[in-house]
């Protein structure tokens, strides 16, 4: 019996390792609950997880291949407890190939990592919506040239692995300068600049919506937003990969003084 195919999410994924922080945590209370509830909106269990994180760019579009990831501490100046979190999740090679054989299909290269580990933007999110780790999961990076339209041809090749039963999710932050996380006019620029993206995900065709999302730097405050545009361009990986689904606002955060919004694509269980 062929299955429905899974939807695919774009996640602002908080800051750091904020679940294992308390402080923190209580920030994030919002994002922990919706995290949460993902499983069980799902029209079924995913055989295995497809990540495209803003914390890994390469060269070249790169696809991880080890069989047990380790997990990556890519932060600073957070409690010592945070750098032994573990997220023994493995690998799934065969996966990896499958989306190396689909982006050539499409006429894009790709290359393999069998060393990449579980960065935050991965384990964060994967912790909490399946803190028993055993689902396989895959890593593929962005590619440092940051050309959204390329990373929208990178999920339109993707599509099929939706009715294969991988989940495949964007893990970056709708809002990510570093110099602006609390500053008193960060507020407005993040509400503008997110309903922007939103009015673009949530566009009737996937043409309009590509076309908004590669001007996306014409949008309001866009650049005080996203002064390099690393957790950004996930969310172009994941709108390709949508297909026909309109987008959704799936929840918005308020947290570290900005508004941080996830979105799904695709039909989720009420």
């Amino acid at each position: 019996m062929q299955q429905d195919d899974l939807p695919v999410f774009f996640l602002s994924h908080g800051g750091g390792p904020w679940p294992y922080v308390e402080a923190m945590r209580k920030q994030f209370s919002l994002t922990e609950q919706f995290l949460k509830k993902i499983p069980a909106l799902l029209p079924h269990s995913p055989s295995a997880i497809l990540v495209i994180t803003g914390h890994w760019e390469e060269k070249n579009f790169t696809v991880s291949t080890g069989t047990h990831p380790p997990t990556l501490y890519d932060y600073s100046g957070f409690p010592e407890h945070t750098y032994h979190i573990q997220y023994p999740a493995p690998g799934l090679p065969s996966l990896a190939h499958r989306v190396q054989d689909l982006l050539l299909q499409k006429g894009i290269s790709s290359v393999q990592d069998s060393k990449r580990g579980f960065d935050h933007g991965t384990f964060v999110p994967l912790a909490l919506m399946y803190p028993e780790a055993t689902i396989p999961v895959v890593l593929l990076s962005i590619k440092n040239s940051y050309d959204p339209l390329i990373h929208i041809q990178v999920g339109e090749a993707l599509q099929p692995l939706r009715r294969e039963g991988v989940l495949i999710l964007g893990s970056g932050l709708t809002y990510h300068n570093m110099r602006g996380f609390g500053h008193p006019h960060s507020m407005a620029s993040s509400e503008q600049f997110e309903e922007y993206l939103y009015d673009a995900i949530s566009q009737p065709t996937p043409q309009q919506r590509t076309e908004k999302l590669i001007a996306w730097e014409k949008a309001p405050a866009a650049r005080q937003v996203h002064p390099r545009e690393d957790h950004l361009i996930p969310l172009m990986v994941i709108a390709g990969a949508a297909g026909k689904n309109i987008g959704k606002r799936y929840f918005v955060e308020i947290a570290m003084g900005v508004k941080m919004a996830s979105y799904s694509f695709g039909t989720l269980k009420t």
